[in-house]
């Protein structure tokens, strides 16, 4: 296909719409690729000018450019600020009455939009796949990509009969755009949306311009006012809880401390929701507290904290809502509390039977992740980045609680090397409960079928709990001393496999420390057992140099 340099009109659409002077990042590369017919994958971080990249090539090509919206409240935003800038926008969802539907489809047919913001569930219909026969389309452009994987923090099954585009409109362009998706959920997305011979414009996931600070809880309450108090008087921001009951009594909470602030979920009345959202993005010292339905699409660029009083389900989430604060590159805070109730809660979810077990096994991932990014000593934005494939390499980040402030922490190399000797021992086959099982010396039908009560590393480990081996586990795998692999022989969807920088830790050549959380009680004595001698790694060098770091 013969490509035409679009750099020049992006550019002037650029400065006379949308107001700004120059792209940033890779946006040029994207238009430049969209306006030519190209299909891409689009990952850029909240705030980093995601829309822009299918608005404009929308307004370049001919026709409409269709984009797929999860959220009623995101197409009405996005639409209302098109208009502002002069673009022709609408939407159609469930909240049109069918007159005011009919008045868009006609006017789709008579050219009269650029841009239509729709629902899946609508796009997916015989109705709108008729009308969309009659009409010249630029491109299709599909928000919040993650939807669409079964493997994402946010799966949404009519995203995912989207296949139906390139089967229906082969030759226009797909765009799909998502802030968060690590690496397995991005092949989802290659997949589901046949991108995969498609190029992927994956940017960098890191947020210098944001602090990073996540604490055990105490009394959340009064942690998150002497927060504000001390960091944020006066400024906006938002505080995120789980429940509607909790996000209501918090903004009760926080006005009767003279913090103002608001309350948002999706059990409110539309109009109060709507009333509240308008107030936030107008006013500039109005503190939100919400559930996670707030956020998709709220274009306020001086918000100066994201906390949350209840641990997200995934790091996708805690990403995603983070990434809310400081849009305008100024510096802001993503502050956090954590405790016991949350994995427990957490854990619970993730365990549901009526979850097909491959889906639970994915989300167990997901939280153990999460979980050892709250419990990790080093720089925070290693394992965070890391999630995503993205590399810090050993320059601490200089903005984050663990590189701000000292960590009090406890010596964990003897554990850390009886947990990959065990792994190593078993094959690399196993997940993290089957080796915590073998560690403490449970004599289970499925060790001894496999015979793991006769290796070395069965029993070695009873000083620990189990919850204190799973913080091990789970701190070798934030640190890439473990990965979470497929399945291989042992019969489980995650196992763990060492890395080749295992072979450090093994020879005590690299120490492992874990931090003492306030208020807890240390997962493990203050002298645990050394590691035996048949477990060293001098004790088999060869075996060792030839099997361990070839894997």
């Amino acid at each position: 296909m013969a490509t035409n340099d679009m750099t020049a009109p992006a550019r002037m659409l650029l400065k006379e719409i949308f107001g700004y002077s120059e792209f940033r990042g890779r946006q040029a590369e994207i238009i430049d690729h969209v306006v030519n017919g190209g299909h891409c994958l689009v990952l850029m971080p909240t705030g980093g000018g995601k829309s822009l990249c299918y608005q404009i090539p929308a307004l370049l090509r001919n026709g409409i450019g269709i984009v797929i919206s999860p959220l009623i409240a995101l197409m009405e935003n996005q639409v209302a600020a098109l208009h502002k800038q002069g673009v022709r926008a609408a939407y159609l969802n469930s909240a049109l009455v069918p007159e005011a539907a009919a008045a868009v489809e006609r006017k789709m047919l008579a050219g009269e939009y650029d841009l239509v913001y729709v629902a899946p569930e609508r796009l997916l219909t015989a109705r709108f796949h008729a009308l969309l026969q009659r009409i010249p389309i630029a491109l299709f452009a599909i928000d919040e990509a993650h939807c669409v994987s079964q493997w994402g923090h946010d799966f949404r099954p009519e995203y995912g009969k989207l296949s139906v585009l390139p089967e229906k409109f082969p030759q226009v362009p797909r765009i799909a755009l998502t802030a968060s998706a690590d690496a397995r959920t991005r092949a989802d997305i290659l997949r589901c949306l046949d991108l995969r011979e498609a190029r992927a414009f994956i940017s960098s996931f890191d947020r210098p311009n944001l602090c990073y600070r996540i604490t055990a809880r105490s009394n959340s309450r009064m942690q998150l006012l002497n927060f504000i108090r001390s960091q944020h008087a006066g400024e906006s921001g938002i505080v995120y809880c789980q429940s509607r009951k909790k996000a209501e009594d918090t903004a009760a909470w926080l006005n009767l401390h003279s913090i103002p602030a608001l309350a948002y979920h999706a059990g409110m009345e539309t109009a109060v929701r709507t009333l509240h959202q308008k107030k936030f993005l107008l006013e500039k010292s109005t503190v939100m507290v919400a559930t996670s339905a707030f956020g998709l699409g709220i274009d306020k660029p001086d918000i100066r904290f994201v906390a949350h009083l209840d641990l997200p389900k995934s790091i996708e989430s805690y990403y995603q809502e983070t990434g809310r604060a400081g849009r305008d590159g100024l510096p802001a805070n993503a502050w956090m509390v954590y405790g016991p109730g949350d994995i427990i809660r957490l854990r619970s979810q993730a365990g549901t039977e009526q979850i097909p077990a491959p889906i639970r096994q994915a989300a167990a991932a997901r939280l153990e992740a999460l979980l050892a990014l709250c419990e990790t000593t080093d720089c925070r934005r290693k394992p965070l980045l890391g999630y995503f494939g993205e590399s810090t390499g050993n320059q601490p980040c200089g903005n984050c609680d663990t590189c701000l402030e000292t960590i009090p922490v406890r010596d964990a190399t003897i554990a850390a090397q009886k947990a990959l000797s065990c792994v190593y021992r078993t094959g690399q086959c196993f997940g993290t409960e089957y080796l915590i099982d073998i560690l403490t010396g449970k004599q289970t039908d499925r060790i001894r079928q496999w015979q793991h009560d006769r290796i070395s590393t069965f029993g070695i480990g009873q000083e620990l709990s189990t919850e204190g081996w799973r913080i091990i586990f789970r701190h070798l795998l934030a640190l890439g001393y473990l990965n979470a692999g497929e399945d291989r022989a042992g019969g489980e969807r995650i196992t763990l496999q060492l890395t080749p920088a295992a072979r450090n830790v093994l020879r005590a050549e690299t120490r492992i420390t874990i931090r003492l959380l306030p208020r807890h009680q240390t997962p493990y004595p203050e002298n645990s057992a050394s590691l035996p001698t048949s477990l060293a790694p001098d004790a088999c060098e060869s075996e060792l140099n030839n099997n361990l770091l070839a894997t």
